[in-house]
């Protein structure tokens, strides 16, 4: 009998992009993303990487704010043109 893949099995291999770290590259947070990560990987407890956690959250807040600033201007003046 051949045994089929699970269809649980998600893990991708070595060459596929991880489409949470595009997404977060594109912020421009991802060296914080990957140092609050190796933070949580030393210390298995993010409690202890609250330094890191914050420097990562104001990154991402600031990056959102701008982004929805960005998407109202381009909204304003979609609907001023139209």
């Amino acid at each position: 009998m051949t045994s089929t893949p699970s269809p649980h099995n998600r893990s991708r291999s070595e060459e596929e992009d991880d489409p949470v770290d595009g997404m977060i590259s594109r912020t421009g947070c991802a060296q914080l993303h990957y140092s609050l990560q190796d933070c949580m990987a030393e210390h298995q407890d993010w409690r202890k990487c609250q330094t890191e956690v914050q420097k990562f959250k104001e990154c991402m807040t600031t990056y959102q704010k701008t982004r929805k600033e960005q998407l109202l201007k381009q909204r304003t003046s979609a609907t001023q043109s139209a």
